[in-house]
């Protein structure tokens, strides 16, 4: 059975816990809190004893088995704590989680602690026999669009709200790293009372800590946010990363523009185009609007500014490669 991490708590609540718990996701945060959830959950429940088994190399999927048979001198019951780093188990992983499934102690717990998954690994026998016997726990990235409610979310279990400025500043701070967001958040509980905080008050008290990730270039790109790139510019510049690796992240996102642009054009299937280009998730609503604005020659010229900006990283071209990527993202901006 799916749910969201929102409803994790109250589904523990309930007193009765599920045999097994798969958690999954790119947002380690949420993950992390879900996991503690589920093991203060059966630490209440009266399950004392816990086994942590971690899938590296070496490892030995009998393991697994062994701990979901074995009795305990000290416990009737036992969490069973599984990590797999890699998110896959492999044939014999798959094979050992779907006999566990098949077979699972009614008195134990099993955790299972994986990645993000892709498509194959959703669908694979291991994770449906997974999720008919338990319970899943998907923990997706926090996009952008959505880290307002969750901070408001978050505000209001400690009685807090923030100004509409202050929580554009928020968010602006923290833009890409969920887990400063809650030190934020909890440094505000401590700082200040119940209540609304303006926009003086949250910056007395935030520290600027966005984590500026070239990825998320891409997204202002699209978007159009000409503010946003150059904040992001500036702090990759700052954060002493490499250039060549903006410049290949960009590059990458207007060669995927131009080639869905194109391919729209031709009247063909835009999801298909999405697909083969790896436009995902949020990206995709964006699409549209951006490819309406930016016209194949404005990429294609673009796609000749990033093979110039490329020969400055390279050391044969003239010019400051920072202020170069900046003028790139800034020619595929909205006019003003």
């Amino acid at each position: 059975m799916p749910i969201r991490p929102a409803d994790l708590a109250s589904h523990l609540a309930g007193g009765k816990l599920a045999p097994i718990y798969v958690i999954h996701g790119e947002e380690a945060l949420l993950a992390l809190e879900a996991a503690q959830m589920v093991r203060d959950a059966a630490r209440a429940a009266g399950i004392a004893e816990r086994e942590v088994l971690t899938v590296e190399p070496g490892f030995k999927w009998a393991e697994l088995a062994a701990a979901g048979q074995a009795i305990s001198l000290f416990a009737e019951q036992k969490l069973i704590d599984l990590r797999v780093p890699s998110g896959k188990p492999g044939t014999e992983g798959g094979d050992a989680l779907q006999q566990y499934a098949a077979n699972a102690p009614s008195e134990n717990v099993l955790l299972l602690q994986l990645p993000k998954l892709d498509k194959p690994q959703l669908q694979s026998k291991w994770f449906t026999a997974l999720e008919a016997k338990g319970t899943v726990v998907a923990c997706p990235a926090v996009s952008r669009n959505e880290l307002p409610g969750w901070i408001t979310g978050r505000l209001a279990s400690q009685q807090q709200r923030l100004s509409s400025d202050a929580m554009e500043y928020l968010v602006a701070r923290v833009e890409g790293n969920l887990l400063a967001a809650k030190q934020e958040i909890d440094k505000l509980a401590l700082l200040h009372p119940a209540g609304e905080l303006d926009l003086a008050a949250l910056q007395a008290a935030v520290a600027n800590v966005a984590r500026y990730d070239v990825w998320g270039l891409g997204e202002a790109l699209i978007a159009g946010e000409p503010s946003r790139l150059a904040r992001m510019l500036d702090g990759l510049r700052g954060e002493g990363e490499a250039p060549h690796l903006v410049l290949w992240a960009m590059a990458d996102e207007i060669r995927a523009l131009l080639r869905v642009g194109l391919g729209r054009s031709q009247g063909l299937n835009l999801q298909q185009l999405y697909r083969e280009n790896r436009v995902w998730g949020d990206k995709q609503k964006r699409y549209p609007a951006a490819l309406d604005r930016l016209k194949a020659s404005q990429l294609k010229a673009a796609l000749g500014h990033a093979a110039q900006i490329d020969r400055i990283v390279k050391g044969v071209g003239q010019g400051d490669a920072w202020e170069e990527l900046l003028k790139l993202g800034l020619r595929l901006m909205p006019a003003r």
